[in-house]
């Protein structure tokens, strides 16, 4: 089997792709389905222990020709995405979404578990796939981190409404949580520092844990609980994305927490431009 990676950022890109303007196949939205499986658990790849990551969200404007030569630049201008980084998967040889899994997992875990991609686009023409993950500009119109920072809590309040399956586990409808200023701070703290040091992780550059920095906040809780996420450009999206994660939305029902600080940033120069922490607890 053949397998070629085509890796380009946006300032120097040449790959020849066309959009294409088919509907995604049965095949191809089992790839999908099948790469965000793989993101919602943490992996060990190329040496490295990976986060459990979002699902990416399927976007037509991905979706290129497997085999139709152009400029990859030109084809997402045309299919108007507005991308800022975008990274591009070409397999020869996988007959099913199954065995073009398996030769993800192998040679692109990478690639797939990357936190700074938000959408996905798959292509299938016989036995040649392209798999196109890309994070677009910044859209939204955000107010300051703590006006941000209450949307989540609006919006996690409104999911903790209603009984909701995460995963395997299955949860009641259960209790709001209520706006902690000192988590607040916290979550606030670590989101800038990722976003200024260019990195996605819950332990910190100085090896603190999400409990760490709460203390160090001044925030004494019997348990705490962190949800990140990178790439989002609104506070929606972040909550969609937590929401059909397992491990995220076990964080958002778990009916121990009772408070709730959340924050954003932003630094142009990092890899994802946009970072986002919730830090959950209970006193």
């Amino acid at each position: 089997m053949r397998v070629i990676s085509l890796v380009r950022r946006l300032a120097a890109l040449s790959l020849g792709l066309v959009f294409a303007t088919t509907a995604v196949a049965t095949e191809e939205t089992q790839l999908i389905e099948s790469i965000n499986a793989y993101r919602s658990q943490a992996q060990r790849c190329a040496g490295q222990g990976s986060q459990e990551l979002p699902p990416l969200a399927s976007d037509p404007r991905l979706v290129l020709s497997a085999s139709s030569t152009g400029d990859l630049q030109q084809a997402l201008a045309r299919a108007a995405y507005p991308m800022v980084n975008v990274q591009a998967i070409s397999l020869s040889g996988p007959r099913d979404a199954q065995s073009a899994m398996k030769a993800v997992q192998e040679s692109f875990c990478k690639i797939v578990l990357d936190p700074q991609f938000v959408d996905i686009g798959v292509s299938r023409e016989e036995h040649d796939w392209r798999i196109v993950l890309a994070r677009p500009l910044l859209a939204g119109r955000l107010g300051d981190w703590q006006a941000e920072g209450q949307k989540l809590l609006e919006m996690i309040n409104t999911a903790r409404k209603q009984p909701r399956q995460c995963g395997t586990q299955s949860f009641a409808a259960t209790t709001p949580l209520a706006w902690n200023a000192t988590l607040a701070t916290a979550a606030q703290t670590h989101t800038r520092a990722m976003a200024n040091n260019n990195f996605f992780d819950h332990k910190d550059r100085d090896g603190h844990t999400p409990g760490d920095r709460a203390e160090l906040a001044g925030y004494v809780g019997q348990q705490i609980g962190e949800n990140i996420a990178a790439g989002q450009d609104m506070a929606r999206k972040v909550v969609d994305g937590w929401l059909a994660s397992p491990g995220h939305c076990a964080n958002l029902m778990n009916p121990q927490f009772r408070e709730l600080g959340a924050a954003y940033a932003v630094d142009p120069k990092s890899d994802a431009g946009i970072y986002w922490t919730a830090m959950f607890g209970t006193q």
